[in-house]
């Protein structure tokens, strides 16, 4: 067995619904603006190929975990999605096939310093210093899943005012086509998140308030905003 020149960062995992093994996470692809809402509200209005986006896996913060207001930013934004949990990977997967290589699904935010990504938009730069910073991904513990997807209510509110509702149906890509159209970019593989999109109503956070969010017959999940990290 191969030696390291030092210690070997720990494997990202989050909690699994009643088990007790955790749920190793590999690899974290988003898709942008897939729900029609939003992506009207963002500046769009078409059934684009979906497109991709990624954040690093220990950006995944697992449930009980408050996100630190992060550096940089003036803009802080949240973004309620459905979140896939992958259990088996491949290539050019199939629709009809794709909802074979699911484990479960969680709830997941996207959190975003939007003025970050807007100006990376404006120079036709990467988005990573905008979504893909640390603590940048809330999630709940994963829910086993078997048959058909989600299609309930998604929804988040902010210290108590609902900011986010649709209906998981509402998304332009389901999520076997989200899956298919993934497998076309990547070999996906066990351990891969795929978070879905998120519906209207993206907006600001500030350090101090209380999100919660939930996807019907998936799970919720709530945090506080955390002041900034000391430098």
């Amino acid at each position: 067995m191969a030696d390291y020149v030092f210690a070997p960062p720990p494997v990202a995992a989050l909690p699994v619904e009643g088990q007790e093994g955790l749920f190793p996470i590999r690899r974290v692809l988003c898709v942008g603006r897939n729900y029609a809402a939003h992506r009207r509200e963002m500046g769009g209005d078409d059934r684009d190929p979906p497109f991709f986006f990624a954040k690093p896996a220990d950006a995944v913060i697992g449930p009980g975990v408050d996100p630190a207001y992060p550096s940089r930013t003036k803009n802080l934004h949240h973004e309620i999605e459905l979140v896939v949990a992958l259990k088996a990977g491949g290539a050019n997967v199939p629709v009809d096939k794709a909802l074979d290589l699911v484990f479960g699904y969680a709830v997941g935010v996207d959190l975003t310093r939007r003025d970050l990504q807007n100006a990376a938009k404006d120079k036709g730069q990467p988005w990573d210093a905008g979504k893909g910073f640390d603590e940048a991904a809330p999630m709940s513990a994963v829910k086993p899943w078997s048959g058909p997807a989600p299609q309930g209510r998604i929804r988040l509110s902010v210290n108590g005012q609902t900011r986010q509702e649709a209906t998981v149906d509402d998304m332009i890509w389901n999520v076997a086509e989200v899956i298919s159209e993934a497998s076309k970019l990547w070999r996906l593989a066990p351990g891969d998140l795929i978070f879905t999109g998120t519906p209207e109503g993206v907006g600001p956070l500030e350090p101090g308030d209380r999100v919660e969010g939930e996807v019907e017959g998936v799970g919720a999940l709530a945090f506080t905003v955390a002041p900034a990290a000391a430098s």
